[in-house]
């Protein structure tokens, strides 16, 4: 049986700020743009108590909770720390899966440091964290990834909870379902439709009757409503995609406008494809319009990517079919996926924003 450890930074941008700047503690602060097009990307835990969420329009969040202090984001000085707090792991075991700057599961079922308690390594991690940034972390101790992301949340922030193997199955039936991970508000909704509201409900179900309302995911559905979650810790996850993305202070209208803004996030794709030696066959771009409507439009070819001026060539030729436009554009991005398996390294999908 596993041992696994999901590490979980508390309010992880926002912290990174109140800690460096004295004149932000204990003040409801958001990562992010103040403008009528910022979005918020970290809230601290000041802000949450108004409502105020990553993701949240910041003219929403502004409203929300009128004090709200609005600081640009340093995403060098995130990956720096989060960097450092990697290291840290890397003396408790080889087997890390970072999920973001913020996140990680570490399998210590066979650790370095040759401790048998999952429990005790996850309270020596956090320690240092605190002892070595500043800042703190929640985590979740249990013997699969499911239970132990579930876990993390439930003393946060700067607590730990442990879901040992007798207590998972009843863990899972009391939870509401919104709070599994994996199942996002859509697909909440549609199980409340279904009658299915909690882990008791989803066990209820046959495999057959997820799988034919819910595709694929009705096997991890169904496994994880009994507690049981088989994945392994990947330590070199296989790269999705590489991806690229502006949001507009001003609505976009003129085809020569949009291919300009395009130019921008396909420089930056192709600067982190030399850098790394990643090649993709599909190129996918995305479009959001001023109403928000959201529309992508892909092509792949039968060989990666060679330049940087073939990936253009692509972008623009899904982009000019769209126009004249209706209503303006919101958002241009540009992705490569279908990698190159053998170049790909470890992380989840690769994101910048210009």
């Amino acid at each position: 049986m596993r041992k696994i450890i999901h590490i979980d930074m508390d309010a992880f941008y926002a912290s990174v700020e109140q800690r460096d700047n004295p004149e932000l503690w204990e003040k409801p602060v958001a990562v992010g743009g103040a403008g009528e097009r910022g979005v918020v990307a970290a809230a601290s835990y000041e802000a949450r108590k108004f409502g105020v969420h990553s993701a949240m329009p910041s003219v929403t969040a502004k409203r929300k909770c009128p004090d709200l202090i609005f600081v640009k984001p340093r995403f060098e000085v995130y990956k720096r720390i989060s960097l450092q707090i990697r290291e840290i792991f890397a003396q408790y075991t080889p087997l890390i899966e970072p999920l973001s700057l913020d996140e990680a599961y570490l399998d210590v079922t066979h650790n370095l440091k040759g401790v048998a308690s999952a429990t005790r390594i996850a309270e020596e991690i956090r320690a240092r964290i605190r002892a070595e940034t500043g800042l703190t972390a929640s985590a979740g101790v249990s013997y699969n990834k499911f239970l132990a992301k579930l876990a993390s949340d439930q003393n946060k922030p700067d607590g730990i909870f442990v879901i040992p193997p007798e207590m998972g199955p009843h863990f899972v039936e009391t939870l509401p379902v919104r709070k599994f991970h994996g199942v996002g508000p859509a697909t909440a909704r549609k199980m409340e439709r279904l009658g299915i509201k909690t882990g008791l409900d989803l066990k209820a179900q046959s495999l057959a009757f997820l799988e034919r309302h819910f595709g694929k995911a009705g096997a991890y559905y169904y496994w994880a409503a009994r507690g049981i979650d088989e994945r392994p810790v990947e330590a070199h996850r296989i790269r999705k995609s590489i991806g690229a993305e502006s949001t507009f202070a001003a609505d976009l209208f003129t085809l020569e406008a949009a291919r300009e803004a395009l130019c921008e996030s396909v420089e930056k794709v192709w600067r982190y494809c030399e850098g790394s030696g990643i090649r993709g066959r599909t190129v996918t771009l995305k479009v959001k319009f001023a109403n928000f409507q959201q529309i992508t439009r892909s092509r792949t070819g039968r060989a990666p990517i060679a330049t940087r001026e073939e990936l253009e060539e692509i972008g623009n030729a899904l982009l000019e079919p769209l126009f004249p436009l209706r209503r303006g554009i919101r958002l241009l991005g540009i992705s490569l996926s279908s990698l190159d398996a053998e170049k790909a390294e470890e992380d989840r999908q690769f994101r910048l924003s210009v």
